[in-house]
């Protein structure tokens, strides 16, 4: 079956979202709607339909004139097995001591290696792109100081790699949470994959706001590998769950971005100990003042 994509930008969330309403009445039905903030710094927000039939262009294009957004460009998706391709485009990747990798690739995992199995999946992190796989980076290093967390959390898990990355080097229960359903539940197969039930613990929330994360803190490391926006978002959460001393790893930074979030965090009390940049993106490893 064949699907169709329409795709636009406009400026203001509140006129993004009316268009991505108003799209939803549309017949042919799209199949779902998508409206995110373009993370580039222009203020433009992404409105996007799915169709399983030929969207309405003419219907389209009123819409778009009467919300004073860009015209649609509708295209057509190849029918493509989008988790076979992945599972052969993506290669295992080692960060010092972790290596990620899909079942495929199980026979590949070097034995001293902390191994963390991920597949191809709904949910963001496989260690491909340049923010997980700064993140490891930056908990190897940790790791490398000597740094032991007796309590670690990663907000906004996705796959929850991060958070089955602590619980294989450090012996006690690490939190996850993320917002979105899917990605919970892609977390929680991950875990059991891993054979780390028991050791994860992945709940639903924005943020720190579930009553386990309240009960746990503070953590002496959080992750939040997210965007800029939500990041600058937290700063005074995460100086508040983070215990003095604490450590916590940020990505999903634009390398122009960083400059900004390590100015909001340092007026939180969380300062810089090491920055790291991969194509274009910075992963940053803060400490928390002591007292």
């Amino acid at each position: 079956m064949p699907t169709f994509t329409a795709l636009t930008t406009l400026p203001g969330k509140a006129a993004a979202e009316r268009l991505g309403s108003a799209m939803e009445r549309m017949t042919p039905e799209p199949t779902g709607i998508g409206v995110f903030e373009v993370e580039d710094g222009s203020g433009l927000w992404e409105v996007g339909g799915y169709f399983t039939e030929h969207p309405d262009e003419a219907a389209l294009a009123l819409l778009a004139a009467a919300m004073g957004a860009r015209p649609f460009v509708v295209s057509e998706l190849p029918e493509t097995d989008w988790v076979a391709h992945v599972r052969r485009e993506l290669a295992p990747v080692q960060a010092g001591r972790f290596f990620v990798y899909g079942s495929h690739d199980a026979d590949q995992v070097p034995h001293e290696a902390q191994p963390l199995l991920i597949e191809a999946a709904m949910a963001f992190g496989t260690g491909h792109h340049g923010t997980t796989l700064g993140c490891l980076q930056a908990l190897n290093r940790l790791l490398e100081q000597g740094v032991l967390a007796r309590n670690v959390v990663d907000i906004g898990c996705g796959t929850a790699v991060l958070a089955m990355a602590a619980a294989r080097v450090w012996p006690n229960a690490v939190l996850a949470s993320d917002i979105d359903e899917v990605a919970v539940d892609v977390a929680n197969s991950n875990v059991v994959a891993n054979g780390l039930q028991g050791r994860v613990r992945c709940v639903e929330a924005a943020g720190f706001d579930h009553p386990d994360l309240f009960a746990a803190s503070p953590f002496d490391l959080i992750f939040a590998n997210i965007l800029k926006g939500p990041l600058v978002a937290l700063a005074p959460d995460v100086a508040r769950h983070l215990q003095p001393g604490g450590y916590a790893i940020l990505s999903g930074i634009l390398n122009e971005q960083a400059d900004e979030v390590i100015a909001i965090y340092a007026g939180n009390g969380i300062h810089l100990q090491h920055r790291e940049e991969i194509v274009d993106w910075t992963t940053l490893t803060l400490v928390r003042d002591s007292p």
